[in-house]
């Protein structure tokens, strides 16, 4: 048993909720709402971030999209309106502003539902990485490798770390509602 390796594939769990979830507006806006836009440009599909700068208005409801080159610009807007983030690009010909209306009771009930799927999508990860670790335990047992005793507290240390990251997606998962509800 390598538990160095159990705790990487569960923390690139965690991380990838982590990461989920940052494209989820609480409150104020931030540029990591559009990180997952791909725009049409150059004959091929590109991400959003390697077209332009991308930043947050100081007053938090607008992201401000300045592409480096203008030619794109109608492509970006265009890609922008696809990706229906809940508010409508605005060009004036060399920036792009996306201003966010403040989130609505019910789109807040939306987005913590969406909180808790992802959170039950991950925690349904680690509990998979947790039963192929124990049963790559159990065949080692059976085929000699390691005793009974040692396959009794490996199952246990594979447990503790699993309850550690069901714990930590816990922790991020309320503290993302939180943020959606309080703001």
């Amino acid at each position: 048993m390598d538990k160095k390796e159990i705790q990487n594939r569960m923390g690139k769990t965690l991380s990838s909720l982590q990461d989920q979830l940052l494209g989820l507006r609480a409150g104020n806006v931030t540029p990591a709402l559009v990180n997952k836009v791909v725009v049409d440009a150059y004959g091929s599909k590109m991400p959003l971030n390697q077209l332009a700068n991308i930043g947050a208005s100081p007053d938090g409801k607008t992201i401000i999209v300045d592409p480096w080159d203008k030619t794109v610009l109608k492509d970006i807007v265009k890609a922008l309106q696809a990706e229906n983030l809940g508010a409508n690009p605005i060009s004036d010909g060399t920036l792009i502003r996306l201003a966010f209306p403040p989130l609505s009771t019910e789109r807040r009930n939306e987005l913590v539902k969406l909180v808790e799927k992802y959170g039950e999508e991950s925690k349904i990860s680690v509990r998979n990485i947790r039963r192929d670790e124990i049963n790559n335990e159990k065949k080692a047992e059976k085929d000699g490798d390691i005793s009974e005793d040692d396959l009794k507290k490996n199952q246990s240390v594979i447990q503790e770390i699993t309850d550690e990251f069901t714990k930590n997606i816990e922790s991020v998962i309320t503290s993302k509602k939180k943020d959606i509800l309080e703001s």
